[in-house]
């Protein structure tokens, strides 16, 4: 069972609310160079229609600054109303004085204290971010990662430790610098002005259990709005396991108020496919319903033929479809639940359980499929049309029980 969610402060970016209660939002981000708005827009979108609910771009060039507003005016001409959130490193005082438009246009900031600037200059600068934020209405990120953390904290925090009596160990160090930084970083946010309800934190390592350790952490300190990320965590099956051990235990214990999971794509593949991940970890864990999903049996001995899995694979296609279409048409459509069954075995169970499911015959079994609806059975499918009758029976469940 999940536990009570963790009671944060509330945050508006560009009318999503992350915190305060609400539902965990998925982020992603762009893989594009900013500086060119027609790819940088078309990617957006395509994440946009994918389900993420805030993208984050990187602003790293004046020319990057520059394109925001026509990456925001494209998105605008196509309907797409998705909060873009500038991210920002080295630079981003620089960049967001300079180029007005881009910081009032972005809906968030994200910053890392640990590159802000070196001593004196960092307060400096640090300062002036938030002096912006102020000026134009903006929350920002306050976003640690351990690869670039801030040098002039993690020396204190080593002649700190090497003065105790019992030294902790480099690792609990670590993890004590990580969210000193955060957390000293928007106490100096608020000190300067920003209201709280602006501040959004992050403490993102590539370490399974040291992410579920430094967010436990933080979330024992502040009251902050969490976004929860394991960086840098890998391609395929790797990426996707780590992210989903790391946040599947921070989220158990109602921790995380907005989530990325930071795949790195195959060349050429996808980058919505790390918002359908993110997806699939709420949704398994049943804090978020994002679209209908598809039980399919693994396959065995028993299912000597892979139509079972042509189906399963139809099936999910065609919800990916509809999708845009179905959620502004139907209510609860995010809460379907289909089976696709390879044989006699656990097949009738598994269609019966789902709102609507079909039981393929095995091998050796009688060439029929029974199709199951709230529990009873419906029909009998046979034949050629079999992948096309089940889709259409899918589509008019939908109509008949979501329709109202």
């Amino acid at each position: 069972m999940i536990r009570a969610r963790r009671k944060s402060v509330g945050v508006n970016v560009g009318g999503v609310k992350i915190g305060g209660g609400a539902p965990v939002i998925v982020q992603s981000m762009t893989n594009t160079n900013s500086e060119r708005a027609d790819i940088t827009a078309d990617q957006i979108a395509s994440l946009a229609a994918a389900g993420s609910e805030l993208v984050r771009i990187t602003v790293n060039t004046p020319e990057a600054a520059k394109a925001v507003p026509e990456i925001v005016k494209m998105l605008e001409a196509r309907h797409v109303k998705v909060p873009i959130i500038g991210d920002f490193h080295y630079n981003g005082h620089l960049l967001l004085a300079d180029y007005p438009d881009c910081a009032r246009l972005l809906a968030k900031y994200r910053i890392n204290p640990g590159n802000v600037g070196i001593g004196k200059k960092h307060d400096e600068n640090f300062r002036k971010i938030i002096d912006i934020a102020i000026q134009y209405d903006k929350p920002i990120r306050i976003g640690v990662n351990w690869g670039s953390l801030d040098q002039a904290l993690v020396a204190r925090l080593m002649d700190e430790n090497t003065r105790r009596v019992h030294p902790l160990a480099a690792r609990d160090v670590m993890i004590e610098c990580m969210s000193r930084s955060a957390l000293e970083s928007a106490q100096m946010a608020e000190d300067y002005g920003l209201p709280r309800d602006h501040i959004v934190l992050s403490a993102k390592l590539s370490g399974v259990q040291d992410l579920i350790d430094v967010y436990r952490n933080l979330a024992e300190r502040c009251d902050y709005a969490l976004h929860l990320g394991l960086t840098e965590a890998g391609m395929g099956a790797k990426g996707i396991v780590a992210s989903t051990a790391a946040m599947a235990v921070l989220l158990q214990e109602g921790i995380g108020d907005t989530i990325r999971v930071s795949l790195t794509p195959q060349p050429g593949g996808d980058r919505g496919e790390e918002v359908l991940v993110a997806q699939q970890i709420l949704q398994s864990l049943e804090i978020h319903s994002f679209q209908p999903q598809v039980s399919a049996c693994p396959g065995c001995g028993r299912t000597s033929s892979s139509f079972f899995q042509d189906l399963a694979d139809q099936v999910q296609i065609h919800i990916r479809q509809k999708m845009p279409v179905w959620r502004k048409q139907y209510r609860g459509i995010e809460e379907l639940k289909i089976a696709v069954m390879g044989c006699v075995v656990n097949g009738p169970g598994e269609s019966k359980h789902a709102d609507i499911g079909i039981s393929l015959p095995g091998a050796g079994e009688d060439p029929k499929a029974p199709v199951y609806i709230d529990g009873q059975l419906s029909k009998i499918l046979r034949g050629d049309r079999l992948i096309d009758d089940f889709i259409a029976m899918i589509d008019d469940y939908v109509h008949t029980h979501y329709g109202s």
